[in-house]
C-alpha cells in the first residue's frame, strides 16, 4: 500500500497544518511518511498544496498520482482533479481546516483520539475540536488503516536536521539575514535558543551576517551563517576572508532557482558550482550535500568537525525541497563531536607572516599558500574517515545511477523493482575520486539543474564522461517524483 494525499487551498487557509497533523498521526501509527510542500510567494491567497505520500513500508517521496484531494477552495480542485486515480476520493466543501481534519481521520479510520491529541497541542483547542467531531461524525470510513508495528523515531523536515546536527556540535551563535527557503532554519533555531543555550541573530543583510559571524568565531565562539543563492553571492568576500584569515566557519546554502531571483519559492540544485567555487583566490573548503533530514543533521556536524580543525570554510548544500519536507527517520543521526579550535591572535585578511601582520615578503607568500595546499591534501585523507558517499540498491549491477542532494529520496523509491545500482555522493570537497571504480556500464545522472553539474564534477575529477543521452535533469522548480523518474529511468535502461 502507497497512498497519496494533496491538501490544497490558498495561503493562510491551513493545508500546511492539516499536512501535519495527519503525517504526525500516521507516523504515530507506524506509518511512513513523506510530505513535501508548495507554494507561491505570497503572504495571503494563492495557491498552496502539501503533498503527503505514507505505507508500511519505507518511503522517501511523492507520486504523480493522487488518492485523495482535501481541496480546502476550488482552485485545487481545478488544478489537481485530472490527477486522480480513477478510484480517488475528493474531500471539498466549505468547511473549517479542522473540520476536514475530522472528516479524514474517518476516511482512513484512524482514532480520533489521536487528532484530540494533536490540537491539544494547537491554540482554541475547545473550538477545533468541536469542528473536528462535526467532520468526523459526518464522515464515512473509506480506507481501514491498521496500525503498523514499526518503531519509528522522528518525522522532521531537513531544516530540522540541520538546527539538530548545529545544536548538537555546540552551536553558539547563528546569523542569517531572512531569504527563502534557508529562513526556517533560522525559525527552527529561534525558537530553541533560550533552552539550548545558544544565540540567533537576524543581521540587516547577508554581507553584515557574514562578517559579524567572522568576529564572533575569531573571539572564540563556534559560529554559522545561513542563505540562499543571491545572499551568498554576497557573502563571497566573507568567504575569501575566512579562507585567508583561517577562521572557522559553517556556511548553510539552501538552493532556489535563479539566477536573480529566480523563482524564490521553488527548488533546484544549481549552485554547486557556487559553493565550489565561490571566493576569489585559492583556499581549501569543505562543500557536503545531504539527501534527508538524518544526514542533514549528521553532514552538519562534520561541517562543524572540519571547520573546526582546519580552520576553513565549510559549507552544507542543502535545497528547498529537501529543507522543507518531511522524513520518517528510523535511526538517531550520529553527530561527530568536535572542539573548538579558535586562539586569540591576530587576524589579517592579508598575506600575513609569524606574527599576524601583512607581508609582501615573496617567500612568506609561497610558504603560505603552499601550507593551505597542503591542508587541502590532509582534509582528504580525513574526509575517508566519514562516508563520503552511498551506495544503494543492487550492487553488482551493470546499470548505475549517480546523484546528490535531496534527489535521493525519488531515486530510491523508483529503483525498488529495477536492475540498477545507486551512488550517492555526499561529499563534494574533497570529491570522493575512489568513485572512479564504481562507474562502470551504464551510467545515469540525475539532477535538479539543467546543464549536469555534478556530471562535470565527476569528468574533472576522475576523467569519466557521462553521456548527455544518459543524464535525466528536472530544471522547472519542481522535484522529482518517484513513478515518473522511474518511467525516465527505464527508458534510458533499455
Amino acid at each position: 500500500m502507497r497512498l497519496n494525499i494533496l491538501f490544497g487551498g490558498a495561503a493562510g487557509t491551513g493545508p500546511n497544518v492539516l499536512a501535519h497533523i495527519l503525517g504526525t498521526s500516521l507516523v504515530k501509527s507506524g506509518f511512513y511518511v513523506f510530505c513535501s510542500r508548495e507554494y507561491q510567494s505570497q503572504i495571503r491567497g494563492g495557491h498552496n498544496f502539501n503533498l503527503l505520500t505514507f505505507s508500511e513500508k519505507p518511503l522517501f517521496s511523492n507520486d504523480s498520482k493522487l488518492d485523495i484531494i482535501v481541496a480546502l477552495d476550488e482552485e485545487t480542485k481545478k488544478v489537481h482533479e485530472h490527477e486522480l486515480k480513477k478510484d480517488g476520493l475528493i474531500i471539498d466543501g466549505k468547511f473549517s481546516n479542522m473540520h476536514f481534519a475530522g472528516r479524514l481521520f474517518k476516511i482512513l479510520d484512524l482514532d480520533f483520539k489521536m487528532l484530540e491529541h494533536e490540537l491539544k497541542c494547537m491554540n482554541r483547542f475547545e473550538e477545533n475540536a468541536q469542528e473536528a467531531k462535526k467532520g468526523f461524525a459526518e464522515a464515512k470510513i473509506w480506507k481501514s488503516l491498521k496500525k503498523q508495528e514499526n518503531k519509528t523515531l522522528d518525522y522532521s523536515n531537513g531544516g530540522e536536521g540541520i538546527a539538530k546536527g548545529a545544536i548538537d556540535s555546540g552551536l553558539d551563535l547563528y546569523y542569517a539575514y531572512p531569504m527563502t527557503p534557508a529562513t526556517s532554519v533560522l525559525v527552527e533555531l529561534a525558537q530553541r535558543q533560550k533552552k539550548e543555550n545558544f544565540l540567533t541573530i537576524e543581521s540587516e543583510n547577508e554581507i553584515a551576517a557574514i562578517m559579524t559571524a567572522l568576529g564572533s568565531a575569531a573571539t572564540g565562539a563556534k559560529a554559522m551563517v545561513g542563505t540562499s543563492g543571491g545572499g551568498f553571492d554576497l557573502m563571497t568576500e566573507g568567504i575569501s576572508m575566512i579562507g585567508q584569515a583561517e577562521i572557522p566557519m559553517v556556511i548553510y546554502l539552501s538552493q532556489r532557482p535563479g539566477p536573480g531571483t529566480g523563482v524564490a519559492t521553488t527548488t533546484s540544485q544549481g549552485d554547486l558550482n557556487l559553493a565550489r567555487h565561490s571566493g576569489h583566490g585559492e583556499f581549501p573548503r569543505l562543500v557536503v550535500a545531504p539527501g534527508d533530514s538524518k544526514e542533514s543533521s549528521e553532514l552538519t556536524s562534520q561541517a562543524f568537525y572540519f571547520s573546526q580543525k582546519f580552520k576553513i570554510p565549510a559549507i552544507i548544500l542543502s535545497d528547498k525541497h529537501l529543507t522543507e519536507s518531511f522524513y520518517t527517520i528510523k535511526e538517531k543521526p550520529i553527530i561527530t563531536k568536535s572542539e573548538k579550535s579558535t586562539e586569540l591572535i591576530r587576524y589579517n585578511s592579508y598575506e600575513k607572516d609569524d606574527q599576524g601582520s601583512a607581508t609582501e615578503n615573496t617567500k612568506i607568500i609561497e610558504k603560505n599558500i603552499i601550507e593551505r595546499l597542503k591542508k587541502q591534501l590532509i582534509m582528504e585523507k580525513e574526509a575517508k574517515k566519514f562516508s563520503m558517499y552511498e551506495s544503494y540498491g543492487k550492487k553488482q549491477s551493470k546499470n548505475v545511477i549517480v546523484s546528490w542532494g535531496s534527489t535521493k529520496g525519488a531515486i530510491l523509491d523508483s529503483i525498488e523493482e529495477l536492475d540498477t545500482k545507486f551512488i550517492q555522493i555526499k561529499y563534494i570537497e574533497p570529491f570522493p575520486k575512489e568513485l572512479v571504480k564504481e562507474l562502470k556500464g551504464n551510467v545515469l545522472l540525475v539532477e535538479n539543474n539543467s546543464t549536469g553539474q555534478l556530471g562535470d564534477l565527476i569528468r574533472e575529477k576522475t576523467g569519466f564522461l557521462i553521456e548527455e543521452k544518459n543524464k535525466i535533469l528536472r530544471f522547472d522548480g519542481k522535484p522529482f517524483l518517484a513513478d515518473e523518474l522511474k518511467k525516465e529511468i527505464e527508458r534510458r535502461l533499455k
